[in-house]
């Protein structure tokens, strides 16, 4: 949509950050259309996310944000972005063998549903190039060699710089990332994890539980860090089941939450509305 703009930020919460960032607008010929902020008493942050349109009277996005950088931002020592609502992001997808968070995103991606640009998959095997083909997806294969999994990274950072990708998304990749990549995609590398966490951890998560005989199941989306599955997390979702499901039915039920919790983590992403707060985060729904 042109002309419609969304400004997140985050600062010290004290009191006139509202009244300032509405002033501001106001004063731009700048028409606020949704507004949501929160601050927590824990860490005495205040977070912000604004949509907007600007009118005619504007003096148009570049200097807009220049003015609001110089004058309310800096006054209240703000973290802040201002984005152009038309402008889609690039997201590129990692994945290995499981073919259902692909599949799903790349569906939402060719009906709209998703509002991006995906200029390439890539994956450490070749098993879903075929399905990447059908989307009219590049699909880059960049396999492990000898294990050294670093010259392996150099390659898959080599192609997500030269994709301009702005958001990574691992749709079940089935790898550790080094330290220095993570740092690379840090804010802006969303990760699906087969469990709610913090729950069963690494292998055969559904087979712990049914072992474990839960009544929950569910999938856990989240930024990636340098914690491995302890990142901020962005959204989550439980399925109940009883002592019934076999650990096939367990994968079948999972498999849809990761997609559903993937794709809502994502479109949260894309569309501004996660901000980091500390290990956690405040997601404006």
């Amino acid at each position: 949509m042109s002309n419609h703009y969304i400004l997140t930020l985050s600062c010290h919460d004290i009191a006139g950050i509202v009244a300032a960032v509405a002033g501001f607008l106001t004063e731009n010929d700048g028409f606020i259309i949704e507004s949501a902020q929160f601050g927590d008493p824990s860490t005495g942050r205040f977070f912000m996310r604004t949509e907007f349109v600007l009118g005619e009277y504007s003096c148009g996005f570049a200097a807009l944000k220049q003015k609001f950088g110089v004058g309310v931002a800096h006054h209240f020592s703000m973290e802040w972005q201002l984005a152009d609502t038309s402008i889609k992001p690039r997201v590129v997808i990692l994945v290995s063998k499981y073919r259902h968070c692909l599949n799903d995103l790349l569906h939402r991606y060719s009906t709209g549903a998703l509002p991006i640009e995906i200029p390439c998959v890539i994956s450490n095997h070749d098993d879903l190039r075929e399905l990447c083909t059908w989307y009219k997806i590049p699909f880059i294969y960049i396999p492990v060699v000898n294990g050294d999994k670093l010259a392996q990274e150099a390659k898959v950072w080599e192609h997500l710089e030269q994709a301009q990708a702005e958001v990574v998304v691992l749709a079940r990749y089935m790898q550790v990332l080094s330290p220095g990549l993570v740092s690379k995609m840090a804010g802006r590398c969303i990760n699906i994890h087969h469990s709610f966490l913090p729950s069963f951890k690494g292998a055969r998560p559904y087979h712990q539980a049914y072992d474990r005989g839960v009544k929950l199941i569910g999938a856990t989306a989240h930024y990636v860090t340098n914690a491995l599955d302890e990142g901020p997390i962005i959204e989550q979702e439980v399925v109940r089941v009883d002592h019934s499901n076999s650990p096939e039915a367990l994968v079948a039920v999972g498999r849809d939450s990761e997609c559903l919790v993937l794709a809502r983590a994502l479109k949260y992403h894309i569309e501004h509305r996660v901000l980091v707060n500390g290990n956690k985060t405040v997601v404006f729904r």
